[in-house]
């Protein structure tokens, strides 16, 4: 039995830009924060999509393939910024990071207790004013726990696959999002309440 080449009738470059590069580039601007590299990246998706056509095996839809295309050039960019980056350790973590719990109960601390953000239902995920603020508080993230919580919490990652991508051990990932998570909530607490 002979593999016949895939069928490319499927994909339609002219149209691309027409019915794609909006969505596109609201995908990599939740995730990039930067509008200039955002565009970019959706210009070289398309770029790698026309050089990698024969590729296209046609088991998705030309929009989940150019996604995926543009999924890896957005880990690519995680990897690049969280490049030379300091690992952290768990022992360093132990020794820096306050105690939020107390030691006996291992209830929140006072000072450290989540307070409530005026949202009594999931409706402010969806306000715009909320979601201004977030994307605020997760530009102010280090470039690597930026990409650790967007791809966990964004893309749904998971851990092992985000390990590998990001070439971090899980014990770095759990340290990365729990701070990142912690910077967060301090942040919203602050700016959204």
């Amino acid at each position: 039995m002979t593999e016949s080449a895939p069928d490319t009738r499927q994909l339609d470059p002219h149209n691309w830009v027409k019915h794609y590069a909006d969505y596109l580039y609201l995908y990599t601007i939740t995730r990039i924060k930067d509008e200039e590299q955002a565009r970019d990246l959706v210009q070289e998706t398309f770029l790698s999509a026309l050089e990698g056509m024969e590729r296209f095996a046609g088991k998705s839809s030309e929009r989940t393939w150019l996604t995926a295309i543009l999924k890896n050039k957005i880990i690519d960019t995680y990897r690049k910024r969280s490049s030379g980056l300091k690992i952290v350790e768990a022992s360093e973590t132990e020794s820096t990071a306050p105690d939020f719990f107390e030691a006996d109960n291992g209830h929140w601390k006072k000072e450290y207790a989540p307070v409530s953000f005026g949202m009594d239902s999931e409706e402010g995920l969806h306000n715009k004013e909320f979601n201004r603020i977030l994307q605020k508080c997760m530009q102010k993230l280090p470039a690597l726990w930026m990409a650790v919580f967007t791809m966990k919490h964004m893309d749904d990652a998971t851990t092992d696959n985000i390990c590998n991508e990001l070439k971090i051990t899980a014990s770095n990932f759990w340290i990365i999002i729990h701070r990142a998570k912690l910077n967060l909530r301090a942040c919203l607490q602050k700016n959204w309440i």
